[in-house]
């Protein structure tokens, strides 16, 4: 790999401030916290190599006479047992813990928590390359645990409190009742407060927070519990430097971490190297981790005694964290309430999944509905395009803003706030230069202070820029912003006298400091910009239709409309259209291919009843739908085709269509045996075609009657079919244009198409449809067609390199 640069951690003994923090090795301090022991052995012998200073607190034997001895000598025969069987499990170790064992201190029975996990390593003479299982962002890793790389089995001993023995069903006892809140709460405010109240019930701080990041991580609590007296920090904000990237990498790996007392004094790792390694043993997944000087100090100045971390993650990054504050001394949460504690987050984690998806696949409907609206509006070639993209619903209700402008076919108009048009013009020719499909800003004074814009006119700007000057511009007024930090973000670091040096260290203020943001607009979301890009798709059609004399337009427009579909490296994808009155060059087939989150891909034939612009309309309505309501769903075809449906009668259009909707799947299993899965579901359209390596030909659920057409009966059954297709094979979908003529039926055209396939089962998927083409299709077809042929590759192509 190239292009990314390792990080250059700071050697062992670097004195760490604020000015070399981010660089600070923090997943291998070489130490722990001593509310417990760490004992390091190697496997499968069990052999102590590395103990923490403090182990005979708790195990009753010096860390110099544990070294070199086995686990059981340490332990005793039963507990290291214990281990060992834990250890040996398949599985993830973490999945296990705690082991609960039962230590004998001079015949008086120490009930303690084993917490494991495992490091892989390679030798001395390799470098850096200590890695945890499965190894962590911010750390030197190995390629994997290959041949020849040895392990390291980490035992973490913490004294016993709380409920035993632990088990999974008395950590959701613990959690049951907010649980079932969670479930009942009606928005996202509700999931915090429900979450933050819980947890320190549960865990005894004296304060607990919920932060949420920004896109910088920048963090604001947005939601408190805490016992009363205390200073609210609601609402404050916390620059990112705060958590340095290192940290944050840690948190997306190990999902809790316990600092039970603020002032405590680290137990170093002996020897201080892994004797394999000859590098610091990699503490990433250590529940004993010591924490980093400069943290430790950062607590110190906001006089917090214990602290308590728990990760809220969104698609395996860090979304959050819910913070626990102690101010009155230790505190030192037993390990069965931090699971519990943990498990609590885990579940809010997936609370914030399911709420965010709900909400963006409500805004995505009511987005598409909007735009399948304007879509339709463009086609009406009789009104003109600024006419009709600014009546009801407009531009405004596709992506919010105080204004919109439209330069179009000659026409300007403006919708929303007054807004010259001079000045729409500058920022449109302005956004043309940067030669994107869709231009945004949120700040102009920022990004084009040259335009000399004032920031009371146009703020923050979404520009669409079109062929011949034209071009829609959203624009958003300037938002002052007051921003509530805690303490001074600009001043994050104090010059501290140590003698006759002076050393950077963290702020001490953490008081309320507020923050006016001058010169921003409100951001556009990636959401807005991708609605301006699908608009920006549907323009450049409508300005195709209309002027037909600019070629690149039409270049434009057939890339956008007729996009050449995905080539993953088993299939090889032709699609072809061809309309039936070639001078409108719109109709209502279509097709489509794209590639779902599992690697599934979708292949789609349509066919819109009608043959004119209305036609091409509601083509591109059920076009956008449909893929906006399968390419994320874990639904099957049928229940695609069903959702369809409803929302053709719910958003009211006007639509009767024949659609096939296909999924090709393959498992591991039919990978080995060389065939792939189809799944489909018919509503009213064609069978598909499949072609057989050997030139022998089969209609794809062709003695099944298919499922009515789409818009005739909303809540009609949708049934799936499935088959199974060899390597090799080729899958045709078709719309009726190929197969039907005033002179001849159905039947007759199916059965000549098969019969030209039968000779083409090696012929290269492109020519083949070129082919079935042109021998098919009279010179000037008389309805319009859409094709989409498929072969499934015999052996999956190796990705070329990069």
């Amino acid at each position: 790999m190239t292009g990314v640069q390792p990080v250059q951690w700071l050697t062992p003994g670097t004195p760490v401030d604020v000015t070399n923090c981010e660089r600070e090795p923090i997943h291998v301090p070489g130490s722990i916290q001593p509310r417990g022991v760490l004992i390091a052995v190697s496997e499968p012998d069990l052999v102590v190599e590395q103990a923490s200073a403090n182990l005979v607190d708790v195990v009753g034997i010096e860390w110099a006479d544990a070294l070199g001895r086995p686990l059981a000598d340490v332990l005793g025969t039963v507990p290291a047992q214990a281990v060992a069987r834990s250890a040996a499990a398949f599985g993830d170790l973490r999945e296990r813990n705690p082991v609960e064992l039962t230590l004998d201190r001079d015949g008086t029975p120490v009930p303690v928590d084993a917490i494991l996990h495992r490091a892989v390593h390679g030798t001395p003479t390799a470098g850096p390359v200590a890695r945890l299982l499965p190894g962590g962002e911010g750390a030197p890793v190995t390629p994997g645990p290959e041949r020849g790389l040895g392990s390291t089995l980490v035992v973490e001993l913490e004294p016993a409190f709380g409920p035993r023995p632990f088990s999974f069903p008395n950590t959701y006892q613990a959690v049951r009742g907010t649980i079932a809140e969670l479930n009942r709460a009606s928005d996202l405010q509700a999931l915090y407060d429900i979450t933050v109240e819980a947890v320190r019930s549960l865990t005894g701080f004296d304060r607990v927070m919920l932060y949420r990041y920004d896109e910088a991580y920048n963090g604001e609590v947005v939601a408190e519990a805490q016992h009363g007296g205390l200073d609210t920090f609601l609402g404050l904000h916390y620059p990112a430097s705060d958590i340095p990237a290192q940290a944050r990498a840690l948190y997306e790996k190990n999902w809790i971490r316990l600092i039970s007392d603020v002032g405590y004094t680290p137990a170093v790792l002996h020897p201080v190297d892994h004797p394999a390694t000859g590098q610091p043993l990699d503490l990433t997944y250590s529940t004993l981790r010591s924490v980093s000087p400069l943290h430790v100090e950062y607590l110190h100045n906001m006089g917090v005694r214990s602290s308590m971390s728990i990760s809220l993650l969104r698609e395996e990054k860090l979304w959050g964290l819910i913070a626990c504050h102690h101010y009155s001394g230790p505190h030192a949460p037993p390990y069965a309430t931090r699971a519990a504690a943990e498990f609590l987050a885990s579940t809010l984690s997936l609370r914030l999944v399911d709420r965010a998806a709900e909400e963006e696949v409500r805004r995505a409907l009511r987005a598409r509905s909007t735009l399948a609206w304007l879509t339709a509006a463009t086609l009406d070639e009789d009104r003109p395009l600024a006419e009709s993209l600014l009546g009801t619903p407009d531009l405004l209700d596709l992506v919010p803003a105080d204004s919109v402008a439209v330069q179009l076919e000659g026409h300007t108009a403006v919708r929303g706030l007054p807004l010259d048009p001079a000045v729409a013009a500058v920022v449109a020719d302005w956004a043309a230069g940067r030669r994107a499909d869709v231009v945004s800003s949120e700040s102009l004074l920022t990004d084009a202070p040259e335009l000399g814009v004032p920031v009371e006119v146009a703020c923050g700007v979404l520009c669409v820029p079109l062929p011949e000057g034209q071009s829609v511009v959203w624009v958003r007024h300037e938002k002052v912003r007051s921003v509530d930090w805690g303490g001074d973000p600009h001043h994050k670091v104090l010059a501290v006298p140590e003698g006759d040096d002076v050393r950077i260290s963290p702020r001490k203020s953490f008081a309320r400091w507020q923050e006016t943001v001058h010169g921003r607009s409100e951001p556009w979301t990636p959401a807005e910009v991708g609605e301006a890009t699908e608009l920006r798709t549907n323009l450049l059609e409508a300005l195709y239709a209309r002027t037909r004399r600019v070629a690149r337009a039409a270049e434009t427009l057939q890339r956008s409309l007729l996009s050449e579909p995905p080539q993953p490296d088993h299939l090889q994808i032709a699609v072809r259209y061809v309309p039936a009155a070639r001078e409108a060059q719109v109709g209502g087939d279509w097709y489509d291919v794209f590639q779902q989150p599992d690697g599934a891909t979708v292949l789609v034939i349509g066919d819109v009843v009608g043959h004119d612009t209305e036609a091409a309309a509601v083509m591109g309505q059920l076009r956008g739908l449909l893929r906006g309501i399968a390419y994320a769903s874990e639904d099957g075809p049928a229940a695609v085709l069903s959702r369809l449906d409803a929302a053709i009668a719910g958003l009211k259009v006007d639509a009767i269509a024949s659609v096939l909707v296909a999924r090709l799947e393959q498992t591991p299993d039919e990978l080995e045996r060389g065939v792939s899965r189809v799944r489909w579901s018919n509503a009213g359209h064609l069978p598909p075609v499949a072609l057989a390596v050997d030139g022998s030909t089969r209609l794809l659920g062709g003695d099944v009657r298919a499922d009515l057409l789409l818009g005739v009966s909303p809540g009609a059954p949708r049934r799936e079919h499935e088959a199974t297709v060899e390597r090799g094979s080729t899958v045709l979908l078709y719309t009726d244009g190929l197969v039907e003529r005033r002179d001849q039926v159905f039947d007759d055209g199916i059965t000549a198409l098969q019969g030209l396939l039968t000779g083409m089962a090696e012929t290269p998927v492109p020519e083949l449809a070129d082919t079935l083409l042109a021998r098919l299709l009279p010179e000037r077809a008389e309805d319009d067609v859409a094709l989409v042929a498929v072969r499934l590759h015999e052996q999956v192509r190796p990705r070329p390199d990069r």
